[in-house]
């Protein structure tokens, strides 16, 4: 396993090996293969693409490119900047069993490694902290705005980034765009139903009334406030039940029902 940062492959390599040493910097392999696994539903496999370069900026390029493909073909929408900032990230961990998972109709990605982790998760997300070395920037910016800058950017575009611990170690960041909320269809039976009232006589419609006045009711209520018998009480309590208008507690008490309460306002005309 190589360490938390090999600078084996990077482009800019040659400008910090003496020159005696080039031959044997340079015939040395690129960073490990990254991992894409596309979940198209979380109850199969994913798909599952390698990406391999030779260097570290290929790859970088490589797999940015590759993800934002592969995340915006179902209709994700996380930006290609976001997916590069949090790509190059990978560079602190060495490219160290990079996995990046796209999820949700592309929607949320997540970006694994097996690096060293990140151990302050909030102080990451402040301009001008970093831990990137001299090799490092030659590849990236290395200037602590890469996460900032991602989470600024998937913020105004009404998404979410989360920074977590890896299993085992390294870390997973996650990006996630909001569902965006469509509107709602009226429901055409629930629609109809409020003009198909059910055929409830004065009475009954009082006792609706009742019912949403005092929350809940019975039998000696509905006579006592009515001045009608219990019997008769009792039997418009069952027949408004019986259309599903009143439901019983578990003391016995008549409450309205969500189609009750439906029912009363198409009575009302609200």
């Amino acid at each position: 396993m190589r360490s938390p940062y090999d600078p084996r492959g990077l482009d800019g390599l040659e400008a910090l090996a003496p020159a005696e040493s080039l031959d044997a910097a340079t015939s040395v392999p690129g960073p490990a293969p990254a991992l894409i696994a596309v979940y198209d539903a979380m109850t199969a496999p994913p798909r599952v693409e390698r990406v391999e370069e030779d260097s570290a900026r290929a790859l970088i390029e490589s797999l940015s490119s590759r993800t934002y493909q592969l995340s915006h073909e179902p209709g994700g929408e996380i930006p290609y900047t976001v997916i590069r900032e949090v790509v190059e990230n990978f560079i602190h961990a060495g490219f160290d069993e990079v996995v990046v998972s796209i999820l949700d109709g592309g929607r949320m990605i997540s970006f694994a490694d097996q690096g060293p982790g990140i151990r302050d998760k909030d102080r990451v997300f402040l301009p001008g902290f970093t831990t990137a070395t001299t090799e490092m920037k030659y590849v990236i910016k290395g200037v602590g705005s890469g996460l900032p800058v991602a989470r600024e950017c998937l913020t105004f575009s009404g998404g979410t980034i989360a920074i977590d611990d890896n299993l085992g170690s390294g870390t997973v960041v996650t990006l996630r765009m909001n569902t965006p909320v469509q509107a709602v269809e009226p429901d055409t039976a629930l629609v109809r139903e409020e003009y198909e009232l059910p055929a409830l006589s004065l009475r009954q419609k009082q006792v609706l009334s009742l019912a949403m006045e005092l929350g809940s009711i019975g039998p000696s209520i509905v006579s006592r406030e009515l001045g009608v018998g219990l019997s008769t009480a009792y039997r418009d309590l069952e027949q408004l039940a019986g259309h599903e208008l009143l439901s019983a507690d578990n003391a016995g008490k008549r409450m309205l029902t969500d189609r009750g309460v439906r029912c009363l306002d198409a009575i009302l005309g609200r």
